[in-house]
């Protein structure tokens, strides 16, 4: 395999590295500022102080992964947001609200921090079904017609809600007392959202796209392809059972997170699998919208150098801030 071959594989698959890590990252603390909703004015601060050192270098990974498609994937990029130039609009509204909320509402005078609460809760809720809108017209290759909304609909409000599941999931490993107890009542409250939205998610994919169905619902491929879906369902009904557990409040609290993280994992998978080896499904392939051999050869050298330097900074952010969230201030 020549260099114009394999390069663009390791292109996708680096761009698909940074958005899963993005998913799980900047999702759990979109998560919690959607669980913010109803919380009292304590427990919403050290909501936020629980995603306080991590939230704006989580996405870090977004602008990663959108650059490799900009400078790799060229002629896919110009279609692909293009075609989602309206729901970016709203991710990056709700994604600019958040950080400029984060910051205001510790410095503003208190009649005004409830505003800035509902500011960070809004771009919350608008980043989160923003994705989950983007993700479905990428899926059906952007197709047009009330099915292909209603299943955009449908995935926003699941991605949303799986947002909130991995939000909890964190407050339940960062949180004590009162707000650890609260965190395990939503995301109770969560897990039936996340379970019939996957449901009705992997019923309606193979009617609007007929390469996943293609690709999911032949032999011998079904038969291999079953420990993801069955791994998947185990997780969730493990989370749930968990969540049913005074240990859950002590020495598993990590574990529903990590459950999340699984089930995020083998999504991301399972998509992988449906698209590949289109970058923009049914129309383009990683070889037809790849940059020029050179090109792809001079930006490699640039990612061996950034892509481990943003995942070195990230992990020594995690091991610096682990451990129990404390109470947020500024100097």
């Amino acid at each position: 395999m020549n260099a114009a071959e394999w390069m663009p594989l390791v292109f996708m698959g680096l761009m698909g590295l940074a958005l899963l890590i993005y998913v799980v990252l900047d999702g759990y603390d979109l998560g919690v500022g959607l669980l913010m909703v109803g919380a009292n004015d304590e427990h919403k601060d050290r909501m936020v102080a629980s995603i306080g050192p991590f939230w704006d270098a989580n996405e870090t990974w977004l602008v990663l992964g959108v650059g490799i498609l900009l400078v790799a994937f060229p002629k896919a990029h110009g279609l692909i947001i293009g075609a989602l130039y309206l729901p970016v609009a709203v991710m990056l509204i709700g994604l600019t609200l958040r950080g400029v909320a984060f910051d205001f509402r510790v410095k503003a005078h208190a009649q005004w921090k409830p505003l800035w609460n509902r500011l960070f809760m809004a771009g919350s809720l608008m980043a989160s079904l923003a994705q989950g809108w983007m993700l479905a017209r990428y899926i059906t290759g952007f197709q047009e017609g009330r099915t292909y909304t209603a299943f955009a609909a449908v995935i926003a409000l699941a991605l949303s809600a799986a947002y909130a599941l991995l939000g909890a999931g964190w407050l339940i490993m960062k949180a004590e007392g009162e707000l650890q107890a609260l965190a395990v009542k939503r995301a109770k409250l969560a897990w039936p959202a996340v379970v019939i939205g996957l449901a009705l998610i992997s019923l309606a994919t193979p009617l609007v796209s007929p390469t996943v169905s293609a690709r999911w619902f032949r032999m011998p491929e079904l038969i291999a392809l079953l420990p993801i879906p069955l791994t998947t369902g185990l997780s969730l009904l493990g989370l749930r059972a968990l969540l049913n557990s005074h240990r859950v409040l002590g020495t598993l609290c990590w574990l529903p997170f990590a459950l999340m993280v699984l089930v995020m994992l083998l999504g991301s998978l399972g998509l992988a699998y449906s698209l590949y080896p289109y970058v923009l499904i049914d129309q383009m392939t990683v070889w037809q919208a790849a940059a020029a051999p050179k090109s792809l050869a001079f930006i490699l050298w640039g990612c061996a150098f950034t892509v481990p330097a943003i995942l070195g900074y990230t992990v020594f952010a995690y091991r610096v801030f682990w451990g129990k969230a404390s109470e947020l201030s500024y100097a």
